[in-house]
């Protein structure tokens, strides 16, 4: 029987074609058939789904799924969840892969976002913010995963490029040198107070969620205007899952910085949501 991964409704796990067909948005998967086969999708943040997957199909080697879902909408699961997913990983003998993509290289407040919990996974993938815009990717693998994998086994045209490395190491002892991991944890709590204190009570506002960094503003309504009215306000954000204003501010940012964001975007999301 072919080995088969669970993986989350509304994931994204990038475009190549089996990261593509693992992703849960059909949206994105769509003109891309045939999808590559062996995945079973299950909703975020719900382990009992899990375990009745796991009753039901004696084929499945892996959990693959995102600490926080990012273009998802900036889904935060229970505190007990990735823990959760580990002790049914380790009950069935499954391996627990992590897309750290968008919540690694401490954008939630800590190096990685499992660290939040005592979740350790098998496998982590990483990549844009290691190179810090220079393109890169990287796979860490402890334990009986680190061995699947052997030099030569697998790889691609800018594998190992020695340039794009060099960078990475260079990104890393820079948020070392500076804290960033601990003052991306600072920011992402005044954002959200100052958030919180400004439009958390306003009617149309839905929720506002997020660890460090990564920062979701849910709105009762789809949004995807509010994209060019930031941009004409001098404001970068991106809205996800149609009505979810996602903020990946970089860790540089000041704390004057960090106010203008608040009251510019608080002030565009008033305007928005009193509109006829």
């Amino acid at each position: 029987a072919s080995p088969e991964i669970i993986v989350m409704e509304n994931s994204f796990h990038g475009r190549t074609m089996a990261t593509l067909s693992a992703t849960g948005n059909r949206k994105i998967q769509a003109g891309f058939e045939p999808l590559v086969q062996g995945f079973i999708r299950a909703p975020y943040n719900d382990i009992e789904a899990i375990a009745k997957i796991a009753n039901n199909s004696k084929n499945v080697v892996a959990v693959m799924l995102e600490p926080i879902q990012g273009e998802g909408g900036i889904n935060v699961p229970d505190e007990r969840y990735l823990s959760q997913v580990r002790e049914l990983c380790d009950k069935h003998d499954w391996l627990m892969i992590l897309d750290e993509i968008q919540t690694g290289m401490g954008r939630t407040g800590k190096w990685f976002a499992w660290q939040h919990t005592h979740a350790k996974p098998d496998i982590i993938t990483v990549a844009k913010a290691l190179g810090n815009g220079i393109p890169i990717g990287a796979t860490m693998a402890c334990g009986s995963a680190a061995d699947l994998l052997q030099p030569g086994t697998h790889g691609s045209t800018f594998g190992g490029n020695p340039f794009a490395c060099r960078v990475g190491r260079a990104v890393i002892d820079i948020i070392q040198k500076e804290s960033l991991v601990m003052r991306a944890s600072e920011l992402g709590k005044q954002l959200v107070e100052g958030f919180e204190q400004r439009i958390g009570q306003q009617s149309g506002v839905k929720e506002i969620r997020g660890l460090g960094l990564m920062i979701g503003i849910e709105l009762e309504t789809e949004c995807t205007a509010l994209v060019s009215a930031a941009l004409e306000a001098g404001l970068l954000i991106n809205v996800t899952a149609g009505s979810t204003i996602r903020l990946l501010p970089p860790f540089i940012l000041t704390d004057i910085q960090a106010a203008r964001i608040v009251e510019t975007l608080s002030q565009l999301v008033t305007e928005f949501l009193a509109r006829p």
